[in-house]
Parts: structure tokens; sequence; C-alpha cells
């Protein structure tokens, strides 16, 4: 198993700036793939953004492109999302996600809200 703690959200005004930190726990060796999604009230989890952990090549949904960028350290088993030029459309509880070679293969963090005002 692997434990996923989220930290980071908060307010933040449009415009402005928040980091996401997303800590593993467990069986970190197992870990191949590291990401984010997001849940707004009302509407389904989606998908923001990932990296494998082996070469460090990223994805992002083309909402996030040039404003978000997500990173790792290996060392500490922690992924960090770094969220500019926010906008109020972010507004959502936002999830770390771990995929790990070896049942169950998908992990969750609990969430945190990131809030943007306008």
């Amino acid at each position: 198993q692997v434990q996923l703690v989220e930290s980071g959200g908060g307010l933040v005004q449009a415009g402005g700036s928040l980091r996401l930190s997303c800590a593993a726990s467990g069986r970190t060796l197992r870990l191949y793939r590291m990401g984010w999604f997001r849940q707004a009230p009302g509407k389904e989890r989606e998908f923001v953004a990932r990296i494998n952990i082996s070469d460090g090549s990223t994805y992002y949904t083309d909402s996030v492109k040039g404003r978000f960028t997500i990173s790792r350290d290996n060392v500490a088993s922690t992924v960090y999302l770094q969220m500019n030029s926010m906008e109020p459309e972010d507004t959502a509880v936002y999830f770390c996600e771990a995929d790990t070679t070896l049942a169950p293969f998908r992990h969750w963090g609990q969430g945190t809200q990131v809030t943007v005002s306008s």
C-alpha cells in the first residue's frame, strides 16, 4: 500500500499562485507515476497533470498548460504542483494520485481545497 498526504491548498485571488505538495509513504519503490486530479462542485473528477517517476516526463490537461508545473523529488517521494496565473475556474478539491506496479494499482490522497476568488 501507498499512503498519500496532500498539503498547500487554500484561498488565492485570481492571478495568484499556490503550490501543492503530495508526500508518498509505504511501498514507494513500486511507484512509477504520480499526478493531480481535481473535482469542482457538481462536476466529475478530472485529470490535471502527471509525472513519470523514472524520467520526469510530464503531461498536462490543456486548460493548465503554461500555468501549472508538476515536479518531483524522488528522494523525498514527493510531488509538487506549482499553480500560477490562477483563475476562478481552477477552484476545486485537488487530489493526489499515484500508480504502482503492484495491486492496488491506483492510490488517492484525501484531497485539498483550492479556492480562487475573482
